[in-house]
């Protein structure tokens, strides 16, 4: 018993000590720092083992209408992701993540680094992610449209997928679509870092 003992006691001295975070996003990366308008935010989950949702998210029942699950591809052409593609595309700055709720959503709090285009204001705004405004519309063509990540509350928010619609609509390339499903719920079960939005 003493000898197992002292083997265990080794062998726990021989391991790599443990992280002092222990809830990493995935095995290898602990947190990902995004740019944001207020300067670099480091996105990683909360490391508190006991923290739960707030009693917003953990709502499992909303009233359809207006709160109907949405499928996970809005309209043809839109490709869904989750979070470790979003974390990807704010990490590397290949694509624009949009809020597409309404604006005091936004302000209490989102994804670090995205940026304010309320579902209502989308098909108006087009401009800001590379197509020229033209008589009867838009016109999204060339390499500079964005490319862009469209997300809102979670899976049963019709705010993102309707943002998405309208913006096909209007003549933004469908293929330049991303769509983040999951939402403010998902990432917020995950406990993923959320800041307020800024103007």
């Amino acid at each position: 018993m003493r000898t197992a003992l002292m083997t265990l006691c080794m062998v726990a001295l021989a391991s790599p000590a443990l992280a002092e975070n222990e809830v990493g996003i995935t095995p290898e990366v602990m947190s990902v720092t995004v740019e944001t308008d207020a300067g670099p935010v480091e996105i990683m989950r909360n490391q508190d083992t006991s923290a739960t949702v707030g009693a917003f998210w953990q709502q499992t029942s909303r009233p359809c209408p207006d709160f109907c699950i949405q499928p996970m591809v809005p309209a043809p052409g839109v490709t869904p992701v989750g979070e470790l593609e979003v974390l990807e595309f704010l990490e590397s700055g290949e694509a624009l993540l949009v809020d597409g709720r309404i604006r005091p959503q936004y302000e209490e709090g989102t994804i670090p680094g995205a940026i304010s285009m309320p579902y209502t204001e989308a098909a108006d705004r087009l401009g800001e992610l590379g197509c020229e405004v033209d008589f009867d519309g838009w016109i999204c063509e060339g390499d500079d449209i964005a490319t862009v990540v469209l997300f809102c509350n979670g899976p049963w928010c019709g705010q993102s997928p309707t943002a998405a619609r309208r913006m096909i609509e209007a003549g933004f390339p469908a293929e330049n679509i991303h769509y983040y499903r999951g939402g403010m719920q998902n990432w917020n079960m995950l406990g993923l870092t959320v800041a307020p939005g800024t103007s």
